[in-house]
């Protein structure tokens, strides 16, 4: 069988079958030979790049300038405003604030944010005090029902960011807010209730930061969510001046 399959690489891989209906109904990405080509190993997670289909090299000025960190710490990278670190709930606030989420979102936010993440990526045993986020440790914040796209180091995993997108997108390229309640109900798993909140808290947060004007969430838009690198394009637009960060 071995022989078989590595004489012909581009053979098609049964993912569904009809007795197990939800096979059907949620289809992996199952890449084709120029898909493979453009975005090789995609099931390998990258350590500081994100691409996708759309965007095979990812956002390469954005990685060049952020190349000593993880994808997940880069989605951060935003909102720490002095670079040491170190998140504290007034950079959280700034930074959706700047993002247009207005007073009550942005408090809201941070409550939901650092009371939730704050002690898992605290360096010792003991709480923080001030509920800070330490981005060195950002990793441990993961949670479940989510999409896997960040991997458990915080890397981002192209097949992951695609399967999502082939399982729920029914054939878009992109997500509306009907497809996006299906998908949370589909990637839950059981007995995960900080999960299922994170993943709903996330995804709402998202479609309020991108709002389309056609209801369709864009790969390529959500793509950046995950580097971060929409949130400088974002928050620069809205202020009418270069923004690197949150402040």
């Amino acid at each position: 069988m071995a022989d078989i399959q590595a004489a012909k690489p581009n053979v098609v891989v049964q993912t569904a079958v009809p007795e197990a209906r939800v096979t059907i109904e949620r289809p992996p990405w199952n890449p084709t030979p120029v898909q493979r080509k453009s975005l090789p190993n995609a099931g390998t997670a990258r350590a500081n790049r994100a691409p996708a289909t759309i965007a095979p090299d990812g956002s390469p000025e954005w990685t060049e300038q952020h190349s000593h960190q993880t994808v997940l710490q880069q989605h951060c990278d935003f909102f720490d405003t002095d670079n040491d670190g170190i998140i504290w709930p007034m950079d959280t606030y700034r930074g959706f604030y700047a993002l247009g989420f207005g007073f009550f979102l942005s408090v809201l936010s941070v409550f939901i944010i650092h009371a939730n993440f704050s002690y898992p990526t605290c360096p010792g045993i003991l709480p923080d005090p001030f509920f800070r986020l330490y981005v060195a440790n950002i990793h441990k914040a993961k949670h479940g029902s989510d999409t896997g796209t960040y991997d458990n180091e915080g890397r981002f995993v192209p097949q992951k960011f695609e399967d999502f997108f082939n399982k729920y997108s029914n054939g878009k390229d992109g997500l509306t807010a009907t497809d996006l309640w299906e998908a949370l109900k589909g990637q839950r798993v059981i007995m995960d209730p900080i999960g299922w909140g994170g993943a709903f808290f996330e995804w709402v947060a998202t479609y309020i930061l991108l709002w389309p004007e056609d209801g369709v969430l864009k790969r390529d838009d959500v793509r950046r969510v995950y580097d971060g690198s929409i949130f400088v394009e974002i928050a620069s637009k809205r202020a009418g001046t270069a923004k690197t960060k949150a402040a």
